[in-house]
């Protein structure tokens, strides 16, 4: 068995392919907070594809972890020095190894808050990049703003030398750069929100005001945040991973990450201190990304919401399983067709029809083995940023509003806690027990789960979403998934 680390890359697998650049070469030239399985398997992907190309070889990344439960990233990419595997999954099982060099350094901010700000305040870091979920934005749900209430943010806003949270040592960098007459390098969103870019700079802006007026006016102004959306299917790493990579290449990697071949990333080309050439490895570089971030949020991330909830109560654990199941399919394609597309813009380049045939292909997967678990966690973030949306376009045009809404009554059925087997469910979500505890009553108050206005606002007073919810729950209770999809295709539940 080969570890992996730089000594040994000229003895790997002659199948794995393998950095063609010298890393010692390498300087910093990105930040990214958050160095989760997506990154490693998109942005630094892409980067790497430069550097093999002898380019951007001064624009290496420094991961940077803030959650506790990061040390064990920190671990794994220090004894490898920040090598990791990337097998991508081809549906007919055919493995595609790939070494990633581009990641050059990894620092845990609660052990060394100073340390990361200093790494941000160096003037060869132009990009301070992100993936820290959906969830990671620190928006009150009540009004959409940033919560200067939680405990963390109000300890950086107190102590802002030696910040917890990722706003405050992102706007403790700024700041240091501002007072040494450093240019502010652009912070890039690479997270499933609709705007990111958008959303980034009204959180850090409200951040640095709470601070000082004038901060928060000059990171408006001066601070770049382009909008991006990004794409490609990463399923948590699991010990059979690990295991397979070793068994079929020999390679021992301690966090190897795994994903589909379909990769996309379309970028607001919008930077203060320069760029790397990225649309020379396929990155579409463009001046505006909604189009293309609206079509991927209402038809691939609603479209998960689609399949995940109904699946797993039919006794589904994988995705690639209930996309191999017709009726499924048919569901998610009526969603998508019916529902989804006529909130759409016309998307520059992009045939919708063939998309969606794309999408199901891509979801079917059997390599993947993404489970439902992971699609169905976190819903509270998820379901109001990608789906909601289209209920709400859709009954302001008259449009069908039908699968929707009963993809939200999955949602509260998941909810109480149990699939139709009977078996428990573990409901993965920031607001848990608050959703369990409102679920657990769907039968006696068919409608106090939408009547949460924290997450749907003011759709449980529309009679056409009311009831269409009202009608998919009713039929989850009295005859299952399965028989609640049938209806739904069938036109039955209309």
């Amino acid at each position: 068995m080969t570890e992996l680390t730089n000594a040994t890359l000229a003895r790997l697998d002659a199948a794995v392919a393998t950095p063609g650049y010298d890393r010692s070469q390498l300087t910093p030239g990105i930040v990214h907070i958050g160095v989760g399985g997506f990154h490693r398997a998109h942005q630094a992907m892409y980067l790497d594809a430069l550097m093999n190309r002898d380019e951007a070889l001064d624009w290496a990344i420094v991961g940077v972890g803030v959650m506790p439960g990061d040390t064990r990233m920190r671990d794994a990419l220090a004894a490898q020095d920040h090598l990791y595997t990337l097998v991508v999954k081809h549906p007919d099982g055919r493995y595609e190894p790939r070494v990633i060099g581009s990641l050059i350094d990894y620092l845990y901010a609660p052990d060394d808050p100073e340390a990361v700000i200093e790494a941000m305040s160096d003037p060869a870091i132009r990009i301070v990049s992100l993936t820290v979920t959906e969830g990671g934005y620190n928006i009150d749900p009540a009004n959409g703003e940033y919560d200067l209430t939680t405990p963390d943010v109000r300890h950086d806003l107190d102590s802002p030398e030696v910040p917890r949270t990722t706003f405050g040592l992102v706007i403790a960098a700024l700041k240091r750069r501002r007072e040494r007459s450093i240019a502010p390098f652009t912070v890039m969103s690479c997270d499933n929100i609709e705007g990111n870019g958008d959303v980034a700079r009204t959180m850090f802006t409200a951040h640095a005001r709470a601070l000082d007026g004038e901060l928060g006016s000059w990171v408006e102004t001066e601070v770049c945040f382009p909008n991006a959306m990004v794409d490609r299917i990463t399923p948590v790493t699991t010990p059979d991973d690990i295991a397979a990579l070793a068994e079929r290449f020999d390679v021992e990697d301690q966090w190897p990450v795994v994903c589909e071949p379909f990769t996309q990333w379309v970028l607001e080309d919008h930077f203060s201190l320069g760029r790397p050439p990225y649309e020379r490895v396929g990155v579409q570089m463009v001046e505006d990304v909604v189009p293309y971030e609206l079509m991927k949020l209402r038809l691939l991330n609603a479209s998960h919401q689609a399949l995940t909830y109904f699946g797993y109560l039919a006794g589904y654990r994988y995705a690639h399983e209930v996309c191999q199941d017709p009726l499924f399919v048919d569901f998610l394609l009526d969603y998508m067709q019916l529902e989804a597309t006529p909130t759409l813009s016309p998307v520059p380049g992009v045939d919708l029809a063939d998309y969606q045939q794309t999408l199901i292909e891509r979801f079917a997967n059997p390599e993947i083995k993404d489970t439902l678990a992971r699609l169905c966690a976190e819903s509270s973030d998820r379901i109001p940023k990608w789906l909601l949306p289209v209920i709400r376009e859709q009954l302001a045009r008259g449009g069908d509003i039908h699968r929707s809404a009963a993809v939200v009554a999955s949602w509260a059925r998941y909810a109480e806690g149990s699939d139709e087997q009977g078996q428990p469910i573990e409901v993965v979500d920031r607001l848990k027990e608050r959703l369990m505890a409102v679920a657990g009553d769907n039968r006696d108050a068919p409608t106090a789960f939408i009547e949460q206005h924290a997450l749907f606002g003011d759709l449980a007073d529309d009679a056409r979403f009311r009831d269409a919810y009202q009608q998919a729950l009713a039929s989850l209770h009295a005859d299952g998934a399965r028989a609640t999809l049938h209806a739904l295709v069938e036109g039955r539940m209309s």
